[in-house]
């Protein structure tokens, strides 16, 4: 990714025009079904502004991990944007499929956002798609989206053009936007931004108002990406203010907190920037990425949040703090200041060495209690672990021979919070052997940096099914970027968690996580692994 250091300061504010974008949105208002744009704003069916509050999941290449909605909206999301394909490059999404994934977002009241994936980096990736392409996989899953628009927007294309003349995205858009209308769908319609998503040459924020004016409803609403070329507050808010300035609709469609090799996001701002503004975000991504820093859950399991997934949703402006329910779903009720009673002390059960089951009484709700939220109790402090929208949950991940206190809060769908309940006190079981080698090698070294990987073996007769590796350097060494595993470091001690592709090691088996460390002069291997509490042979 090239960086412009001027990156949005290309662009006058006077491409992006008020008075246009409020006729357009006064002719959408009367064609307006379900979800739709008004003064800049995206509204329910019943006039109420709706904030989106979410993450991204990539159904497409998960399709067995349907479970994942009911997870995110327990952790609070009102809003989850669905990974589709339009069989160019992957499977295609069936229309039996999407018309699932529309019903699991209505079961779990949320806000459903399906974007095609096909389209991203076109011009760049020479196997990406068309907008055009991704507009007739639309129009073919029409009957399946009819009657949908209070419940669904339509994503067409994402990030649908890469770095290569990126000024070629504005007439693609156009002619997708009137493909759809034509076609009869009534549905908000979202766009992305050239440039992978980020716009950094300002092509969507310098066409935002012709792109707008082509919509014949006005129900369209403009996305923008925000990664490493996001990495000052002045970046982001300048963007996010002119489109919001000229009362044309827009949200941040992805975005990362944790830092890559093009540059560290400034999350902070863009979370705090889209509460002040009142705009949605929908975080990237749930699990699943085959670079886990971006993973907000492990291995798909809600109960194994990333610290990427704690900022998002139990940080400043995160998404327990700040999301709504849609009123469709009968949340965010006006005026609702009313807290949920305080939930039953938890008890536990089917205690083992990783897990324990927590259940407590109900607490009630003048309007409805939508979830609650499991903390751990540590000294003064306590951290989120687990969420569920019923009195029960399993909470995994846990160290063998370990005390833990677990307390429960309920929340209803306007936002408001019980007092916590009391504690329960659990301690683990013993983990148990796990037979087990571990080879460690550098691959390469470079002053001040090197690449490693690490063999982990299982010498057993029984297959390990998720697991945890611990180990220390003695020079200083620290973890920078890993692949095939998630890495946590206290000092010299490295934990590591693994990718959802790496969770299981065969009877007999071995899988490998690489990195790249940083390192001084001296770069000693660690002398012991351990597997799950498990000394582990090193080869």
């Amino acid at each position: 990714m090239v960086r412009l250091t001027v990156l949005l300061g290309l662009v006058a504010l006077g491409v992006l025009s008020p008075a246009t974008a409020q006729a357009r949105t006064a002719s959408g208002d009367l064609a307006a079904t379900g979800l739709h744009i008004s003064d800049g704003r995206l509204l329910e069916g019943n006039g109420n502004d709706f904030v989106m509050r979410g993450v991204n999941h990539a159904h497409t290449w998960y399709p067995g991990e349907t479970q994942s909605l009911a997870d995110i909206k327990a952790l609070g999301a009102n809003t989850v944007r669905v990974v589709l394909a339009d069989g160019h490059r992957w499977s295609a999404n069936s229309p039996s499929d999407v018309a699932n994934v529309i019903g699991q977002c209505k079961a779990n009241r949320l806000i459903c956002v399906l974007e095609v994936h096909d389209t991203t980096g076109y011009g760049e990736d020479a196997a990406a798609g068309t907008l055009d392409q991704a507009a007739d996989y639309w129009i073919g899953l029409k009957d399946v989206l009819a009657g949908q628009e209070d419940y669904v927007v339509v994503n067409i294309g994402n990030e649908p053009w890469g770095n290569t003349d990126p000024a070629g995205w504005t007439a693609p858009t156009i002619a997708a936007i009137q493909k759809l209308r034509n076609a009869g769908l009534q549905h908000t319609i979202m766009v992305d931004a050239p440039n992978w998503g980020q716009d950094w040459q300002g092509v969507m924020r310098a066409n935002a108002q012709s792109v707008y004016a082509a919509d014949p409803t006005g129900n369209l609403i403009f996305s923008i990406h925000m990664y490493s070329v996001f990495d000052t507050a002045a970046e982001i808010t300048d963007y996010l203010h002119a489109f919001v300035d000229a009362e044309l609709p827009i949200l941040i469609g992805e975005f990362g907190g944790p830092a890559d090799q093009w540059g560290d996001p400034d999350e902070d701002t863009m979370m705090a920037t889209a509460q002040q503004l009142k705009l949605g975000y929908l975080a990237w991504s749930w699990s699943g990425n085959t670079d886990p820093i971006l993973d907000l859950a492990t291995d798909f399991d809600p109960s194994r949040l990333s610290s990427w997934g704690q900022r998002i949703f139990n940080g400043a402006n995160g998404i327990a703090q700040t999301a709504e329910e849609a009123t469709v779903y009968g949340g965010g009720t006006p005026g609702d200041t009313q807290a949920p009673s305080t939930p039953g002390t938890p008890t536990a059960s089917a205690v083992t060495a990783t897990s324990v089951t927590l259940g407590w009484s109900a607490a009630t709700d003048n309007v409805g209690v939508a979830g609650y939220d499991v903390v751990r109790i540590s000294g003064g402090s306590e951290s989120a672990v687990a969420a569920s929208t019923t009195n029960a949950v399993t909470v995994t991940g846990l160290t063998a021979g370990t005390a833990y206190s677990f307390a429960v809060y309920a929340r209803d769908a306007a936002g408001n919070r019980s007092a916590r309940s009391g504690t329960v006190n659990v301690t683990t079981g013993s983990a148990p052997a796990t037979p087990c080698s571990v080879g460690y090698r550098v691959v390469g070294e470079w002053p001040g940096g090197f690449q490693g990987d690490i063999t982990l073996r299982n010498t057993g007769t029984a297959a390990v099914n998720g697991w945890k590796l611990v180990f220390a350097f003695a020079d200083g060494q620290t973890v920078t970027n890993m692949w095939g595993g998630t890495a946590t470091q206290s000092g010299g001690t490295v934990s590591v968690a693994p990718a959802s592709y790496t969770s299981t090691i065969p009877a007999g088996g071995s899988v490998i996580v690489g990195f790249i460390g940083a390192k001084g002069a001296t770069n000693t291997a660690p002398a012991a692994f351990t597997l799950n509490g498990t000394a582990c042979a090193t080869t």
